[in-house]
């Protein structure tokens, strides 16, 4: 991921694990109908970050977006469910601060370098955001090469936020 933005830090709450039960959990959040499981992670990943000195870190929380399509499809966006788990844990608020702009293939199946190219120039500061001066929590459900996180980062950067900070629910080799 370095080369690609410059986070201030990049967290994870689970290892992401091929078979294991990481895995299994965000299947379940993100294809079964289970928008409470992020909730739920949300929360206690909030709860474990304020104990340990993050209690005031962030101005706010903002998601990782799905495509408008891809959302309608689901019912809701898992990385958003995440966020507010965390907001309502951490007491911090969570701002839909980006777009996504173009409809893209899911990235499961992809190389490094085609999920770089398959992200690029898809996300956008949603109008009236401002997010200037703000330290920022960006949240996504699982982080493989940090494609995806790394682009919607500049996005913020580049509207001036203060710093970018990347939380996920889980990181790893896919």
């Amino acid at each position: 991921m370095m080369g690609l933005t410059k986070p201030n830090m990049v967290m994870a709450f689970l290892r992401f694990t091929k078979m294991g039960e990481s895995q299994k959990l965000l299947h379940q959040l993100k294809y079964k109908n289970r928008p409470a499981i992020g909730l739920e992670l949300g929360r206690i990943y909030g709860n474990l970050l304020k104990a340990n000195g993050f209690k005031n870190y962030w101005d706010q929380i903002t998601p990782v977006p799905l495509h408008p399509l891809k959302q309608k499809r689901r019912g809701y966006n898992q990385s958003e469910q995440f966020a507010l788990g965390l907001g309502e844990s951490m007491e911090i608020p969570v701002k839909l601060s980006i777009k996504r702009s173009f409809f893209t293939e899911t990235q499961t199946k992809k190389t490094r370098i085609e999920r770089i190219q398959n992200v690029a120039d898809v996300f956008e500061l949603e109008p009236n955001q401002n997010v200037e001066n703000q330290r920022i929590l960006l949240v996504d459900d699982v982080m493989t090469t940090g494609a995806t996180l790394s682009t919607c980062a500049n996005v913020l950067l580049q509207a001036n936020s203060k710093l970018v900070d990347m939380a996920v629910i889980a990181a790893g080799k896919n």
